[in-house]
């Protein structure tokens, strides 16, 4: 069975995705930014704030699919700048302090030249 994951306190796409979708045993996380939650407006400033922004959106996600943060088995982060790596880092493991998930980092440049980050995961909930 395969659903769709809209949580409440989560803005909705703009485009045509799910924020997450369960199958398998698995909650796949679409790509979040920082997105404010409160205004549907990206939330811009360093790396270490959109960072935050983005992964407390992630984990608002996994929660309104019945996951959490410490189910999470794989993450993918896409930087505008790799020399944020280690800024970002820092506010990342806040958020996996322990048993922490398999990580791709990736340079990338974004359609939106202002973003800095964007983060995907995949949650395993059995």
């Amino acid at each position: 069975m395969i659903e769709h994951v809209f949580p409440p306190g989560v803005p909705a796409p703009k485009n045509p995705y799910s924020p997450a979708v369960k199958a398998g045993g698995f909650v796949f996380v679409s790509g979040q930014v920082p997105l404010d939650p409160d205004t549907a407006e990206m939330s811009y400033g360093d790396i270490q704030h959109e960072t935050r922004v983005t992964l407390n959106n992630i984990k608002r996600i996994l929660e309104g699919a019945g996951a959490s943060l410490a189910q999470v088995v794989k993450v993918n982060v896409y930087l505008a700048d790799e020399r944020d790596f280690a800024k970002m880092n820092e506010v990342y493991v806040e958020f996996f302090t322990a048993g922490r998930p398999a990580r791709t980092t990736i340079g990338c440049k974004f359609a939106n030249p202002v973003m800095k980050v964007e983060i995907d995961c995949i949650a395993w909930v059995g």
